[in-house]
This record gives structure tokens, sequence and C-alpha cells, in this order.
């Protein structure tokens, strides 16, 4: 009996964050620890989205963090 993959497969939406260092664009998926990069914005977020596609392959039961609201908040501090 064949069944259906399709059928079967989950849907999940992901929060990814995006911005330029140095020459590349890194993608960064807050919901779990995947990251990729490209030298375009579209090209950094094709990269996450198939290193994303990967790890759920890969995964049996990923851990997803819940991340309702993001905001950048800047943070100073003194180092040594």
């Amino acid at each position: 009996m064949k069944y259906d993959t399709m059928m079967y497969m989950k849907t999940v939406t992901l929060k990814n964050v995006i911005w330029k260092e140095g020459k590349f664009y890194v993608a960064q998926c807050l919901n779990v620890d995947i990251s990729s990069f490209g030298k375009t914005k579209k090209e950094a977020l094709a990269n996450i989205h198939e290193a994303l596609v990967l790890y759920f392959e890969n995964t049996k039961k990923p851990t997803i963090q819940k991340i309702s609201e993001p905001s950048v908040v800047e943070t100073s501090l003194k180092y040594a």
C-alpha cells in the first residue's frame, strides 16, 4: 500500500532575521539554531530555507522555540 507523504507533512511558521555583515547577508532563524548567508538578501533567505528543510528532514523530534514578538534591542557594555 502506498501512502501519500504530503498528507502527513506538517507546516510550521518560523521567524528569521537578516542583516549585512561585511560583503554578505546573514540569515538566522530565531526558532531553531540555524543560520546561513549569501551575497544578496534573496540568496541568504534561499540558503536558510534550504538549511531549515534539511534540518527538519534529519531531525525526528525538532525543538522549536516559540517566538511571538521579536524586537531588536541595542545593549551597551564595557569589556576588557
